[in-house]
């Protein structure tokens, strides 16, 4: 009997992040127990992981938010999104046609994105200094999309 591999672990793996006042940051919950060991005590994580669909999305979502070239000095000059550069500049036309621009630049340079099969900007209810993104991504080696979103993007300064 072939042994079943997982179809999304090549989406990798890492610690959870929170969005906290505009900010990603590290989600720190000590409480994420592993089960029994050696003595019958359990262990813990110190941070949450995030697998597969959910890194992905975590990844795309820190992708867009980080200014390309701000981890140059870490080997990865390309990195990152300019979508940070239209902070501030309001939700003018040029912004706006802008937005979609920056977001698939970024996406396209997501190894793990196959496709962007829809992208969508839309005003984020009752606040005019923010969009709601959603978008709808294939991964490689996928037969079926993943949704990310909405999640809001600021505009003020």
């Amino acid at each position: 009997m072939p042994v079943q591999q997982n179809p999304v672990a090549h989406l990798l793996r890492d610690i959870a992040l929170q969005a906290v006042h505009r900010e990603l940051r590290a989600h720190y919950r000590p409480s994420e127990a592993l089960g029994a060991g050696p003595g019958g005590h359990g262990r813990q994580w110190d941070f949450v992981l995030r697998d597969g669909l959910d890194n992905l999305a975590q990844a795309v979502i820190a992708r867009v938010l980080t200014p390309r070239g701000e981890l140059a000095a870490l080997g990865h000059p390309d990195y990152g999104s300019r979508v940070p550069e239209l902070i501030g500049a309001g939700n003018t036309q040029q912004p706006r046609a802008l937005r979609p621009l920056h977001l698939l630049a970024a996406l396209a340079r997501e190894p793990r994105i196959a496709e962007v099969k829809a992208l969508d900007i839309g005003p984020a209810v009752g606040r005019r200094d923010s969009v709601q993104v959603r978008l709808e991504v294939l991964p490689v080696q996928a037969s079926a999309t993943l949704v990310i979103g909405p999640f809001t993007l600021d505009l003020g300064p």
